[in-house]
């Protein structure tokens, strides 16, 4: 099932978060696609509030980031990652096989090789100042 959605600014976002949360009951892994500045963080943020999560930042420096709210949450970020043994480094693999929270990994095409075959995959793409396209995909 694949899905498009156009949102045109800030408001909208935690609108679409909302819906988007609604629809996880924990276990599911997102992996988010998209240039520097398109949004990913800032929908991660968003869906996070639904779950009474109000810190969540950019884990570009930590790479991981454990939220807890209604659900336990892991943000994790490819971006600084340069290998696979940096992926084990981080305990990566253990993050992910946690079936029970919700894994957010941002730069998520760096290393397609490692991410699990069932996962909701979402291509973000800047289509103005504050206008972005969200192109959801379930993969399985």
């Amino acid at each position: 099932m694949k899905q498009e959605k156009m949102i045109n600014k800030l408001s909208e976002l935690k609108i679409f978060a909302k819906e988007f949360a609604s629809r996880l009951h924990g276990g599911e892994f997102i992996a988010l696609i998209g240039n520097l500045g398109a949004g990913k963080t800032a929908f991660v943020k968003a869906v996070c509030e639904n779950f009474g999560i109000e810190e969540a930042n950019s884990p570009s420096f930590a790479i991981v980031n454990e939220y807890f709210g209604t659900y336990r949450v892991y943000h994790i970020d490819f971006y600084r990652i340069k290998n696979a043994d940096e992926l084990l480094n981080v305990g990566y693999f253990e993050y992910i096989n946690d079936s029970e929270a919700i894994k957010f990994v941002e730069w998520a095409d760096m290393f397609e090789d490692f991410l699990p075959q069932k996962r909701i995959e979402i291509k973000i793409e800047q289509a103005g100042e504050e206008k972005r396209k969200f192109i959801i995909e379930e993969i399985s």
